[in-house]
């Protein structure tokens, strides 16, 4: 990543190109027939070798798995008993119970063996191919047998050639051995126990040998380990090992990892990823993509070459095909496993803030580049959230969300719809304060930034709808039943009822002072104004949003039963309401004394979630114009984000290359923070520290449009993301 500073002295990331992985699968459509390997040709095709015979992938691509087929290309050899499958000079070579043969070099490959059960084969020089039925080894060439070891001193579970040293590799149960076709002997390397793979390192060098509870090398000159085992692993039951390109990849029972040259893995876990995690075989693909072959299909591990700009025009497709909803952004719920056919647009609670994040999104993206559908993706959006007020009977009162009459008993939370005036129509009550923070937060956005009068003016008079109704109320969010909802909560006597260190206390001060800035920037009513300062001087908001976040703990052992239930963890929740806050508290703010204050807060903010590597906390904080706020973090997690937004089953806690740490308020479950693409999906409102995801395996699909998009063009509006540099 290239940094360059920029005018205000903040870094930029030039956005180039770099290497975006992503999955298609094929799955078995027999559960009886086991895929075994699978290698790609110097033409691109992909073949499997399978407990059914030869099989090929068919129709399958990113987010729509295919599946594997009899493979049929050569009926003229569908009667050949075929034990394995391997490549030489990268054509497809077959062993069958006589002979190895291909149909490459004009079908001129046919030699034949005498070994009964061979199972195994590579290929060395001159068409020489050596073979094992796990017990013997036999070396043959196109014309002769030359060489026959009827009873080798191991079990026999793999066999490589080493073109550096013209020499056969023989991996036992216990033991490394050479075999020299020259010489016609074998030689002991190395002994041990429990192997179960090996593999040549990329430089030629060393030996990977995997067991059943890790790996390790073997220097080839040397003949001797180097080293110790390697268990901090994310699972140690090692399969296979095939080194490609830069990277040592491992299939195991739980799933695959590749050893980068820093020393990290990337672990693929899950049907993000794989049809299942118990892998067989591991090879290089076409295309620079992995063949990975489990018990149940294939997975190809694509590599695309991406900009962060590339990534974002993937994801506005994703919105704008299948998560737009009455125009909000919805997700795709009650799919089965994975289909995108078979899902529907799902309600929610938060209609109303997720469509915030979506709309602050395309109100960037518009201001950045002018684009014609993005200011109409505004347009739609706005409509959507204004509808939320003209939908329910009460004046300047956002509904949670709304839908068609007549289908309440099937919507998420059925006792909190109620009947529109519109009799076509129910809408949702309960609004609590993510929304309204995020309804101010984006209304702010639009009346600064599209010069567009007709959205500026609606903009504008959405934010003195809400804030009206809230300041009328005495700070609250006055629901039907003419009480305030659980959480629309501003008014003194419940902030400051929480003690000092509960988080809800510093929150609801900081959004409260956010949004009567605003009104009163937009409006300049004085009565925003007014309210603002009498909270903050009267009231004590101003000394309760400046307070640290390191004093923000577990409520004391006297507080009442409330206040320790809002402070049983850290709520992550309330940090996007924070951030999405500080817009208005920083960039509306009522004086320049207010705006060095308000500053330092949200640095502070910041710096108890560094470790969670957000970016958008991390973006966000760029708004302060502060040359710190971890851009390399904040790109990673743009770049290190799936794009398979699916909610597949993950699993982490079981890694042997996490460090673990203790119960803690923050719900940190290990030092380091997990990449996107190995944890669960997740909005922003989640712990990035979650491990794990065991409900519903491809069951949802997340909108990219408040979990990227929002990040990305902020990042750009704001300069810190440069523009594509494809060059």
């Amino acid at each position: 990543m290239s940094l360059v500073l920029a005018q205000t002295k903040q870094p930029v990331y030039q956005d180039k190109p770099f290497l975006q992985d992503y999955s298609i699968k094929f799955y078995s459509k027999n559960d009886a027939v086991s895929p075994q390997k699978a290698f790609s040709d110097r033409n691109g095709n992909i073949k499997i070798y399978s407990s059914a015979g030869l099989l090929v992938p068919h129709d399958g691509q990113f987010l729509y798995a295919g599946n594997l087929i009899a493979d049929n290309t050569y009926r003229t050899i569908q009667n050949k008993n075929i034990k394995g499958i391997s490549l030489y000079e990268k054509q497809f070579v077959f062993l069958d119970d006589k002979t190895v043969f291909s149909n490459a070099w004009a079908g001129s490959l046919f030699a034949k063996h005498e070994l009964s059960d061979a199972k195994l084969f590579v290929g060395g020089k001159n068409f020489n191919f050596l073979i094992s039925n796990g017990k013997a080894l036999q070396l043959i060439d196109k014309t002769q047998t030359l060489w026959t070891l009827s009873d080798f001193k191991d079990e026999i579970i793999d066999l490589k050639f080493h073109l550096s040293t013209n020499l056969f590799w023989i991996l036992g149960r216990k033991s490394v051995s050479t075999f020299s076709a020259e010489t016609k002997k074998t030689e002991l390397i190395f002994e041990g126990n429990d192997f179960t793979a090996f593999d040549f390192s990329a430089d030629d060098k060393n030996l990977y040998i995997g067991t059943n509870d890790g790996y390790f090398l073997v220097n080839i000159a040397t003949k001797k380990q180097i080293g110790i085992m390697q268990t901090k692993l994310p699972t140690t039951e090692i399969t296979t090992i095939k080194s490609i390109g830069e990277k040592v990849w491992f299939g195991t029972t739980n799933g695959a990892f590749a050893l980068k040259k820093d020393g990290k893995f990337d672990y693929y876990n899950g049907e993000r990823w794989l049809t299942s995690n118990l892998i067989k075989h591991i090879s290089d693909g076409p295309e620079h993509s992995v063949l990975i072959v489990s018990d149940n299909g294939l997975s190809q591990i694509c590599f695309k070459q991406m900009t962060l700009h590339d990534k974002a025009v993937f994801f506005e497709k994703q919105v704008r095909s299948r998560h737009i909803r009455n125009g909000f952004n919805a997700s795709l719920d009650n799919m089965e496993k994975g289909n995108l056919a078979t899902g529907y647009l799902a309600d929610s609670d938060n209609d109303g803030l997720w469509t915030s994040m979506y709309l602050g999104a395309e109100i960037f993206r518009y201001v950045v580049t002018k684009e014609v559908d993005a200011l109409q993706n505004c347009r739609e959006s706005l409509d959507a959230m204004e509808r939320l007020y003209s939908i329910n009977p009460i004046a300047g009162f956002p509904a949670r969300s709304f839908e068609r009459s007549g289908f309440i008993q099937q919507l998420a939370d059925p006792d909190r719809w109620q009947h529109s005036p519109n009799k076509e129509w129910d809408w949702k009550a309960t609004t609590s304060s993510d929304e309204a923070i995020g309804h101010i937060f984006v209304y702010g956005a639009m009346a600064e930034l599209i010069k567009e009068p007709d959205l500026k003016k609606r903009a504008v008079a959405l934010i003195d709808t809400l804030m009206g109704h809230i300041v009328r109320n005495d700070l609250y969010l006055i629901d039907y039943d003419g009480k305030p909802t659980a959480w629309g909560r501003w008014n003194p006597s419940y902030v400051n009822a929480f003690p000092t260190n509960v988080g809800d206390r510093k929150l609801n001060s900081s959004n409260i002072i956010a949004m009567l800035q605003t009104a009163y920037y937009f409006t300049k009513k004085p009565i925003y104004k007014v309210k603002a300062l009498e909270l903050m001087k009267k009231h004590g908001y101003f000394e309760n949003l400046m307070r640290p976040m390191k004093q923000i703990g577990y409520a004391p052992e006297d507080a009442d039963e409330h206040s320790k239930k809002m402070s049983d963890a850290w709520n992550h929740s309330d940090d996007e309401m924070y951030f999405l806050g500080y817009w208005g508290l920083y960039r509306y703010t009522l004086n320049d004394t207010l705006k060095a204050h308000y500053k330092k807060a949200i640095i502070d903010h910041w710096q108890a979630e560094r470790p969670e590597k957000e970016g958008l906390w991390n973006i966000f904080t760029a708004v302060t114009g502060t040359q710190s706020f971890d851009l390399n973090e904040a790109t990673w997690y743009l770049k290190e984000h799936p794009l398979d937004l699916i909610d597949w089953t993950i699993m982490n806690s079981h890694r042997k290359d996490i460090d673990k740490i203790s119960t803690n308020f923050r719900s940190q479950t290990i030092k380091e923070v997990l990449p996107p693409d190995e944890r669960p999906i997740q909005r922003h409102n989640a712990n990035m520290f979650n491990l794990d995801r065991t409900k519903g395996n491809g069951t949802s699909e997340h909108s990219a449009g408040d979990i990227w998009l929002l990040p990305y063009w902020l990042g750009r509006y704001l300069g810190v993301i440069s523009q594509p540099q494809n060059k």
